[in-house]
């Protein structure tokens, strides 16, 4: 029986991670604000044990740091933070895309090539509408990383980096531009991939990063000059 309480905490906890994540990521929990136990545990209805494993979880990922005497806060994004997370980004995917030259299955290859064209299909529906709020670019940079085959590589970037960089894109939203330039840029990438030239797809991969990084500090800069 104590086995059948301890699975179903741990199972408790993932999922209340996982809701707390998106809650953080989505700016349902704003950045800076204070972790409160009682309120959170209200919330989700859920007892304290699960939920103090849940915030552990988080700040696993990155999201939550604890201070002695003060508690537990959510993270605060600053632009230094954003492009020291891009840096390893950019060196960890420009890594996992050469390897997924010559790791990636066919009918994978085949996939994300539909997935690609999906991405075109709803800016050609939605006005040139970032498609980031449909987790779409997000599918495609993690099947690439999962598709490296490289189990340290895959944990480095889907569990502790990931979490943050949705947060970075999703702050910074309505100020970034031209979604097409990413679909194009993707669509490089995977044709590299699908040929095999893995230093071609790590060159890719890297100034597709670098690209998004530059993007996303001229936005937080604009963010910060209009902020109060």
């Amino acid at each position: 029986m104590s086995n059948l309480i301890s699975i179903k905490s741990a199972t408790l906890s993932e999922d209340l991670a996982q809701q707390l994540t998106n809650a953080i990521v989505q700016g349902e929990i704003p950045q800076g604000s204070k972790i409160s136990e009682p309120e959170l545990a209200k919330q989700y209805g859920v007892s304290r044990g699960p939920l103090r494993e849940a915030i552990v979880k988080l700040e696993g990922l990155g999201l939550v740091t604890r201070t002695a005497n003060v508690g537990a806060r959510v993270i605060q994004l600053n632009t230094q933070d954003m492009l020291d997370t891009f840096t390893m980004r950019e060196a960890l995917e420009g890594m996992a895309a050469r390897l997924a030259a010559s790791t990636m299955p066919a009918e994978e290859v085949s996939s994300l090539y539909d997935l690609l064209d999906k991405h075109q299909a709803y800016l050609d529906d939605n006005q040139d509408e970032h498609y980031l709020q449909q987790g779409g670019n997000d599918d495609f940079h993690l099947r690439i990383i999962h598709a490296s085959g490289n189990a340290k590589l895959i944990r480095l970037l889907t569990e502790e980096l990931y979490a943050v960089i949705r947060m970075y894109r999703r702050h910074t939203a309505d100020q970034r531009s031209d979604p097409r330039q990413a679909l194009r840029e993707h669509r490089a990438i995977l044709d590299a991939i699908a040929n095999h030239e893995g230093d071609l797809a790590e060159l890719l991969m890297r100034r597709h990063i670098s690209r998004a990084s530059h993007l996303l500090q001229q936005a937080m800069e604009q963010i910060a000059l209009v902020s109060p």
